[in-house]
């Protein structure tokens, strides 16, 4: 008589049944999905999101004859936006050349400028819409308008996880969430426990980071007891209904949890870096949260994303000279420590570093609705902005793409988020055309139907 893996092991015991159940769970779940196409420069990515759209012509594409025509209107017809905009706005920030490739970069950002020749410096970014919710969804899963899986969520399903006791995939987000909240980092269609695990670095005790990761009330050796008894539940319920999904992640998830309290309040605990490195970060949850990044990274995570804050901290609606300032003086240490940190443990060439925001900034200044009262900001721009990635097989010291002479709309080489996907999962070994998921009798995969590798940014 043939009898099922789940029944059988359902039928031996509580105990070893269960957690070998849970453990082959894991592996399933934790399989390649598809075998690496090819070897890979990087093995784990850390997402920098300056949520809100970062201006690329107050930060690292200076715009001279933007500079000139200030306070007139610029001479072509006003390409469309989310709200009114009116003459030229020149960036009230100074730039200067930076390194050996003599990037320029703007003056908020005076200690990551020391990094460029790690830095490729994307100037040709676009996206479809200048709006906060659909933007941010295609940066982070490939799709504006339906739920489709996130870039965490893929690569943790087709990598693996590295440590059993920590998520593949961790979002830091100081404060609360972001335009989006969760779904940001959805896992979709694809096993629940590839989602995004959600963390307020805004506490600084790493106790009280994860609710309820120490139990107060049990000893370890109880704990056990009850786990072993919710996973021997689990496992009945899941053999009478084989291959269900939810139960799976269901039972995979409360095996991590408990994992977790051997290795997570550690991980997230950056007190127990030197001073030295404490110092060079700097203060603040933001660059608090980068440090905590590369420890995680360190520690096997694979994906890790920090959001600059709740909602949408980098959207200078108004006085851009102020707002942006302040958001990049919170996290330009860190970035800077960021960089230099991993490149001194030997992890930059194995680490993808990518910090952009979901689109850009028009070159004009923003009016109000009324179409008067201009507020020295600037309004949403999807038609050309940048970003920049480090490590991980990323040739520094690069500029690639241009937009036109106010930094408004793409002039040269533009880059798609189909194609940044594209060439983020080429450095971590896959064909972005073969990491494919079958779902509602399709083959889905990040890039949908498009993209090319950006391969003049490869090292």
């Amino acid at each position: 008589m043939h009898i099922p893996r789940r029944e059988l092991l359902r039928r031996s015991g509580m105990g070893f049944g269960t957690l070998a159940l849970a453990s082959l769970l894991s592996r399933d779940a934790d399989a390649v999905a598809t075998p690496s196409h090819f070897p890979a420069r990087a093995k784990r990515v850390i997402h920098v999101m300056l949520n809100g759209g970062m201006s690329q012509v107050d930060t690292f594409d200076p715009k001279p004859e933007l500079q000139a025509r200030g306070g007139q209107m610029l001479p072509f017809e006003n390409l469309q936006t989310e709200r009114k905009t009116g003459v030229a706005l020149p960036s009230p920030f100074r730039f200067a050349r930076h390194g050996d490739s003599g990037i320029p970069v703007s003056e908020i950002f005076p200690n990551l400028a020391r990094c460029v020749d790690d830095m490729a410096v994307i100037r040709s970014m676009h996206v479809e819409l200048p709006n906060h919710e659909m933007s941010l969804m295609l940066l982070n899963t490939g799709d504006m308008r339906q739920v489709r899986p996130s870039f965490g969520s893929w690569l943790t399903w087709g990598m693996g996880q590295e440590n059993d006791n920590l998520p593949g995939f961790i979002s830091l987000v100081p404060g609360g969430m972001p335009v989006g909240g969760a779904g940001n980092w959805r896992s979709a269609f694809l096993p629940g426990a590839f989602q995004g695990t959600h963390v307020d670095t805004s506490k600084a005790d790493p106790s009280a980071l994860i609710d309820h990761i120490r139990n107060s009330r049990l000893t370890p050796q109880r704990q056990r007891e009850q786990f072993d008894l919710l996973q021997h539940l689990n496992a009945r319920h899941l053999a009478d209904r084989p291959g269900e999904a939810a139960i799976e992640a269901r039972i995979r998830s409360f095996e991590l949890a408990y994992r977790m309290q051997l290795e997570a309040t550690d991980a997230f605990d950056i007190r127990q870096e030197p001073e030295h490195i404490i110092r060079m970060y700097g203060e603040g949850p933001q660059n608090r949260q980068l440090l905590m990044a590369r420890r995680l990274v360190e520690r096997g995570v694979r994906f890790v994303q920090t959001w600059h804050g709740n909602m949408q901290p980098w959207d200078s609606h108004s006085n851009i000279k102020d707002e942006h300032r302040r958001v990049a003086g919170e996290c330009d240490q860190g970035l800077a420590a960021l960089l230099s940190d991993l490149k001194s443990r030997g992890m930059l060439d194995s680490t993808l570093v990518l910090c952009s925001g979901e689109f850009g900034r028009t070159p004009s200044v923003e009016m109000g609705q009324n179409g008067a009262g201009a507020s020295q900001g600037r309004d949403h721009s999807h038609w050309g902005f940048s970003l920049w990635l480090a490590g991980g097989g990323v040739k520094g010291g690069t500029i690639h793409g241009a937009t036109d002479d106010f930094g408004f709309k793409v002039a040269e080489n533009p880059v798609s988020v189909h194609d940044l996907h594209a060439t983020m999962l080429h450095l971590l070994g896959f064909d972005h055309t073969r990491l494919t998921y079958r779902y509602a009798g399709r083959d889905y995969r990040l890039t949908d139907v498009e993209g090319e590798v950006v391969r003049p940014i490869l090292a």
